[in-house]
């Protein structure tokens, strides 16, 4: 039986007839987050890279409030791809209640860790911040409630000894809606966990005069992993003219321990074999290397993901 999910999900499924066997009539939910953020563009794009080399494969590509929302969606069974930072599939499976998992996800199984988000936050440049201390007092938007993102705003501004209490107003909003906040002056700094060259990010910079906020890389100490300190280099929005330290957290490919080890095994192994459709899809692409797609895994491996890595000698 084929599942259905909510009207918000975007369809896109096709036949293929070359491809390795995969069991017939696979369908592949796969979860991203907002469609300004880099999830989106790139589960698009491994939607189709899945439905073309598949055979029988329908497709489905699910816009989401992204990490926390997802993992869920998978526990719960109604996905069977998507993507999650790596601190939030940490806390997932063990369980953390404070930002949203009421008990232990342990259906999580990982499929590659992927690209770094990177903690980017653009203040106005008449707010006068600079640096993530002098966000007390700030009207500041920290992505949608329970969000990846919002859990990392919470994890640094703790880090750094403050907390929501110390901004001067908290919005809770995707990563479009902060941007038009900011255009109509409506807040002074927004904090966005993404790849580097976000759309949202672009937009704002082109329309008005933005600061790249700096995080000390102490903070990623006093946290551990999987942050690590990170950098936005030069040039990555327009206007902004010197590299900015912050904050990096590899997000995680994660599916479900349902989901078939053929099916994993396809799922992985056309990921690493189409990487420069997802690259043509997202910059953000660039940073998903083989080499690292094991290193440090929050979770276990899935079983499919397990048997793609031994044939490349990396397990």
């Amino acid at each position: 039986m084929i599942k259905t999910y909510g009207l918000g999900a975007l369809i896109a499924g096709s036949l293929a007839l070359s491809a390795p066997a995969a069991s017939a009539a696979e369908f592949i939910n796969v979860l991203t987050g907002g469609t300004s953020g880099v999830y989106y563009p790139l589960g698009v794009a491994i939607a189709d890279i899945y439905a073309k080399n598949i055979p029988d494969a329908r497709t489905q590509v699910q816009s989401t409030k992204a990490s926390v929302e997802n993992l869920n969606l998978l526990q719960q069974g109604r996905g069977e791809i998507g993507f999650a930072l790596g601190d939030s599939v940490k806390d997932a499976y063990e369980g953390n209640e404070e930002v949203g998992f009421s008990q232990p996800l342990d259906k999580l199984r990982a499929i590659a860790a992927i690209y770094p988000n990177y903690i980017q936050i653009a203040a106005s440049a008449d707010s006068g911040v600079t640096t993530a201390t002098e966000l007390a007092g700030k009207s500041v938007s920290v992505g949608a409630a329970k969000s990846g993102t919002e859990v990392n705003a919470r994890k640094i501004l703790d880090a750094l000894g403050m907390s929501y209490d110390d901004l001067g107003k908290v919005e809770y909003l995707p990563f479009a809606e902060s941007v038009e906040l900011m255009k109509n002056r409506q807040l002074d700094a927004t904090l966005q966990s993404s790849g580097l060259g976000s759309a949202a990010l672009k937009d704002l910079s082109s329309t008005q005069d933005v600061t790249y906020v700096s995080v000390p890389a102490e903070v990623a100490d006093t946290l551990g992993a999987p942050y690590a300190a990170g950098v936005i280099p030069a040039g990555t929005y327009p206007g902004q003219d010197e590299d900015v330290p912050t904050l990096a957290i590899t997000n995680v490919l994660v599916t479900s321990a349902d989901v078939s080890d053929e099916l994993a095994y396809q799922m992985t192994k056309l990921l690493f074999e189409h990487l420069d459709q997802l690259k043509a899809a997202h910059a953000a692409a660039g940073d998903i290397d083989l080499e690292t797609a094991i290193k440090n895994a929050p979770i276990p491996l899935h079983p499919g993901a397990e048997k793609f890595y031994k044939e490349q000698g990396l397990l």
